[in-house]
Formats: C-alpha cells, sequence, structure tokens
C-alpha cells in the first residue's frame, strides 16, 4: 500500500476515532499528536510550544510574549515570527512522514502540505450538530449547551488556523477529495467505507469507456 490518507474532521464528528481504526485496519501508521513530538525532535522547538499553537489562530498577544524565545532557535530570521515558525516545521514534518510511507494524518493542514503528493488521499469528516452535540457531551461529561460552545470555539479555531494557512475553505467539499458525513453509515460504516476509496485508490478499476474506447 502506498497511500497516505488526510483527515479533517469537525470537532465531535469521530474523526479522530475513524482515522485511529482505519490505520489499525490497514496496518499503518497512525499521527495525531505524535506530529508535535516529532517536530519538536526536528526543529528544536519546545513541544510545549508547540501545543500552544497547535491548529490554532494567529495570536499576536502570545506570538509578542515569545518574542524573545523565537530569536534563540537556530535558523531564525527576523522576519519569522513564531507561529510561522511553528506551522513551517510542523510541515516539513508532515512531508517528511508522508516520505515514509502509507499513514493516516489528522488535521493540521495536513491536505495542503501533500497537495502535490500522487499517493495522497484528502477526506474531510463532518456530522450535524446534533448528533456532534450528543457525542461531545458523553464523551466529556458536559452538559449539552455547554457541548455546543466547546463544538463551536474549537471549530472556529480548525478553521481560522486551516483556512490562514491553505487559503482554501475549512470543510468545503472543493479543498479535499472526500467530505463525508460519520452520522450517515456511522463510525464503522465511515471506516468501511474509507478503507474502500483507499483500496480503490490503489487499485483503480478502469470504467467501461476507458476498457472499450468504441463505447462512447
Amino acid at each position: 500500500m502506498n497511500t497516505i490518507i488526510t483527515i479533517g474532521r469537525q470537532f465531535g464528528s469521530g474523526g479522530k476515532e475513524i482515522g485511529i481504526r482505519v490505520a489499525k485496519e490497514l496496518g499503518i501508521p497512525f499521527y495525531d499528536k505524535e506530529i508535535l513530538q516529532e517536530t519538536a525532535k526536528k526543529s528544536g522547538l519546545c513541544e510545549k510550544i508547540l501545543e500552544n499553537f497547535d491548529e490554532r489562530p494567529k495570536s499576536l498577544l502570545y506570538s509578542i510574549a515569545m518574542d524573545s524565545y523565537m530569536f534563540a532557535l537556530p535558523g531564525t530570521g527576523a522576519g519569522d515570527s513564531l507561529e510561522q515558525q511553528v506551522y513551517l516545521a510542523t510541515f516539513n514534518t508532515i512531508r517528511q512522514i508522508a516520505r515514509k510511507g502509507p499513514c493516516v494524518i489528522i488535521g493540521r493542514c495536513a491536505d495542503y502540505a501533500l497537495a502535490d503528493d500522487p499517493n495522497h488521499l484528502s477526506i474531510f469528516i463532518h456530522a450535524p450538530l446534533e448528533d456532534r452535540i450528543r457525542r461531545v457531551a458523553e464523551r466529556q461529561n458536559l452538559p449539552p449547551e455547554k457541548a455546543r460552545s466547546v463544538i463551536t470555539k474549537t471549530d472556529k479555531r480548525r478553521a481560522s488556523y486551516y483556512e490562514y494557512y491553505s487559503s482554501q475553505r475549512w470543510g468545503a467539499v472543493d479543498s479535499y477529495d472526500f467530505c463525508l458525513n460519520s452520522s450517515y453509515l456511522g463510525l464503522s460504516g465511515t471506516v468501511e467505507l474509507i478503507r474502500a476509496i483507499a483500496d480503490h485508490k490503489e487499485h483503480p478499476v478502469p470504467s467501461p469507456t476507458e476498457q472499450d474506447p468504441t463505447r462512447m
């Protein structure tokens, strides 16, 4: 298998669980927070700094507070903000991970970082808001209104990060190969669908017109 699967996801859609299960069933590595650990090792950036900027929009106050840290980093340019350094380090780590072989990568503009990779398959997982509220409320033991607030804030943060660095719309159908509603088939059904899509990418079946051009 050669396919590298990237998964963007609405909060509470089950995207991470789907990614874990897809990776397990395909027998390939799964990367979520592991990307931060790899980036810290390769870039010299503190993992805590990476966590603070992880899929978050630009924060002026935090960036100013961290200016002194920025200048202590090797290879730092005067025009490089800390946010830019974190993003570029993460971007490079994602591309290095992809060069190792097939895997599943969650979030962090990975689809944008690997847009030119012929083995890349980009997927966005979404679900109706009420289903996501129920899932988050159960998972985090929250009242529904609090769960709704957490979902709204998290999705806004992810969208801001994605759209700032990729110049594409987060969750828009034309930003990904496939956008899947995890409530339609359930998590297990969505996992099976992604496996089938990946298998088709690995072993494409010619259409009837491709098999017999005279049928056009």
